[in-house]
């Protein structure tokens, strides 16, 4: 790309081919000749606009960035502070937190190059889906998920292991209906909630709490001891064919399981599994109606651990839960936990990277960590009354849920 401007040197370059003594002037030039030149005339010109143009967006973008550089990193050091005077006992303070909204960037597009040829847009990153879980599975594992016969069934179970680990119908309807767009269905994934012309999956995200393939890895890494143990206990009642198979299925879970454990408990780590064709079969475990429920409800009672091992003696409401599922469980506790009378002064950018501050459309517009919890009730409010919600509502067992509890 050509950062120089043509300048003085290129308006005379262009009065010189136009008008240089060297060359003979017909008296009477030939419209051909006339309509050469003008051609010419408007290549220079356009040339120079461009370069003028990008002149001033290459400086504005350089601009931009070295500000937004430096507020993500002051961002990056005041969350690291934060976690230390936390795991130190200390109390922190409005300072501990950036309080001015993240710089966004006002200059001028990037232009066109006039004399460049057109080019194709850049293909977007495939994102594997549903079918592609299971070609995983039966690759990789010999195995095919067990689907539910119906919806109802799915929910039933999912709200059944939802309340053995203790979390609340309130916990569990609110976040489905968050995460599912209210109505979606068990494999329903990010980016297909809705059926509408050139829908694509926008992330591996699946079911009703729209767990990541690095979830649903990193969960059989932990928890894989836990899972087999609720397994075996069903097995116990069956006989048969019914049985053997069961069993089979136990068997697959414990090899996926021993897959996910050769990586050091590291989440990098594990969403390098989750890439691989092994790591995609795992997550077809979200599929399963057995195995399926114990994933999407792990990831909900993981946090509310957290949550109840740093202090917080409470029950969090469905939307201070969501906050820990959608920033991660430290950041979203680090909002929990804060004092009311912050939450309208403390950006929600404090929570999250640059990155993934930009993709998040909510955290962006509902920019202090109030509006950021006022907009997520309201969706879980809009949400919830869907049938899909209802439904789960319904299933949810009246009693037996208590503490939640840390297998």
């Amino acid at each position: 790309m050509r950062l120089h401007s043509i300048g003085t040197t290129g308006g005379c370059m262009l009065a010189a081919l136009l008008l240089s003594p060297l060359q003979p002037v017909a008296a009477d030039p030939a419209p051909a000749s006339a309509a050469g030149s003008l051609r010419i005339a408007q290549f220079f010109f356009a040339d120079f606009e461009y370069r003028r143009k990008l002149a001033e967006y290459t400086a504005a973008r350089q601009r931009y960035e070295a500000e937004a550089d430096a507020y993500w990193s002051v961002v990056g050091d005041k969350r690291r502070l934060r976690m230390a005077k936390r795991r130190s006992g200390q109390q922190t303070s409005p300072d501990d937190y950036v309080l001015t909204q993240p710089p966004v960037y006002s200059g001028p597009p990037p232009p066109v190059d006039p004399s460049a040829p057109e080019q194709e847009p850049p293909a977007r990153k495939y994102v594997p889906v549903v079918a592609d879980f299971l070609s995983a599975a039966a690759q990789e594992f010999n195995f095919a998920p067990q689907p539910p016969q119906s919806e109802i069934e799915y929910k039933r179970a999912y709200a059944k292991a939802a309340a053995a680990a203790g979390l609340t119908r309130d916990q569990v309807v609110r976040i489905y209906g968050f995460e599912s767009g209210g109505d979606g269905k068990y494999d329903v994934q990010a980016g297909l909630e809705y059926p509408r012309p050139n829908a694509r999956a926008i992330s591996t995200a699946l079911g009703y709490n729209q767990l990541m393939a690095a979830n649903s890895v990193e969960l059989l890494a932990e928890k894989g001891d836990y899972f087999i143990k609720v397994l075996n206990a069903k097995a116990v009642d069956l006989t048969g064919d019914a049985k053997k198979a069961f069993e089979r299925k136990i068997a697959v879970v414990r090899a996926m399981i021993a897959f996910s454990r050769t990586v050091p408990d590291d989440w990098n780590a594990h969403e390098r599994l989750a890439n691989t064709s092994k790591g995609l079969g795992i997550h077809a475990l979200n599929l399963d109606k057995d195995v399926g429920p114990l994933l999407q409800t792990q990831k909900l009672l993981d946090s509310v651990v957290y949550a109840r091992r740093h202090g917080y003696a409470g029950t969090l409401s469905a939307a201070e839960l969501e906050m820990m599922n959608l920033t991660g469980d430290g950041n979203g506790l680090d909002m929990v936990m804060m004092p009311l009378a912050w939450r309208d002064r403390v950006p929600t950018s404090n929570f999250f990277r640059q990155g993934g501050y930009e993709r998040n459309r909510i955290a962006s517009r509902a920019n202090v960590v109030a509006k950021l919890l006022a907009e997520t009730n309201s969706r879980m409010d809009e949400e919830a009354r869907l049938q899909g919600a209802k439904d789960l509502a319904a299933v949810f067992p009246r009693s037996g849920a208590g503490e939640a509890r840390n297998p």
